[in-house]
């Protein structure tokens, strides 16, 4: 059994559901497994194969699956490959090697190298969004456009959600999904079936536990490419404030959305992030 899963059991229900979704995936697609030096990578391919190509990287605790709603817009513009990253509940190996080497963008190059992608724009959000900066920040060269949605590594990490998160535990399922929606901000509506499938992932999954590298200015200035920062003012994991006045100040070409009522899961950006790629 995978460390990254509670049981082995676990680990079966998630997959089974994973390949439950991949068969709604909204547009056709192509489903590639590609070998790196980590193990192999699951990459879901949809839209035109003579557009340009547009690399998405979700975050922790989560799968391809993230893009479900964006992906029938981009992939009408861009190829889209969408990305399990490794040590995550996709289809990717378990691999997890270290934040703080190099490792994640050299397992990024083997996966453009596979899929004979030469440069690309960049969509990454949360954990993703940090292994999109530091792709971004060692290759700039590859990197044609880069959106940042809720990323890690800019504005300092929050810990006092874990407090909280502890306080509800003795309250069972009703306090862990207390604890899931007030961590990811999933307070709407329209958010609950993306808090179903959180509370289904983090009951047989276990998540990355080290803090994300932060990075200097001088590797933030080094991002010479057009940046999209979105994030939410309530995002309770990291300081967004921080983030935006950090890109602002290292990037002055880059474009900054804070949403005010938004907190760590950002949703219904579809045409937003669209409109500064295809900018």
């Amino acid at each position: 059994m995978s460390a990254i899963y509670k049981s082995e059991a676990g680990a079966h229900e998630i997959r089974r559901r994973y390949q439950e979704d991949l068969r709604n995936w909204p547009v056709p697609a192509e489903q590639l497994r590609v070998p790196t030096r980590e193990g192999e990578t699951f990459v879901m391919v949809s839209g035109p194969q003579d557009a340009p190509p547009l690399v998405l990287l979700h975050g922790s605790g989560a799968n391809t699956t993230t893009w479900q709603d964006d992906i029938a817009s981009w992939s009408r513009h861009f190829r889209t490959y969408a990305l399990d990253l490794i040590g995550e509940p996709g289809l990717s190996a378990p691999s997890r090697p270290p934040l703080s080497s190099d490792s994640h963008a050299r397992w990024l190059d083997d996966v453009l190298d596979g899929l004979g992608i030469t440069s690309t724009s960049l969509v990454g959000m949360s954990l993703g969004g940090w292994v999109a900066l530091d792709y971004a920040t060692r290759h700039p060269e590859r990197v044609t456009r880069l959106a940042l949605l809720c990323p890690g590594g800019i504005g300092k990490q929050k810990t006092g959600w874990l407090f909280k998160a502890l306080l509800l535990r003795p309250f069972g399922r009703w306090g862990a999904r207390r604890s899931v929606r007030t961590v990811a901000g999933l307070h709407t509506p329209e958010a609950r079936h993306v808090l179903d499938q959180v509370m289904l992932t983090f009951s047989h999954f276990n998540p990355r536990t080290e803090r994300l590298p932060v990075f200097p200015d001088s590797a933030l200035r080094r991002l010479t490419m057009p940046v999209l920062l979105t994030a939410g003012v309530r995002d309770v994991m990291f300081d967004s404030t921080e983030s935006a006045r950090r890109i602002r100040h290292c990037l002055p070409h880059a474009t900054v959305n804070l949403l005010p009522h938004a907190g760590h899961a950002i949703l219904g950006q579809t045409d937003s992030v669209l409109t500064f790629l295809r900018s």
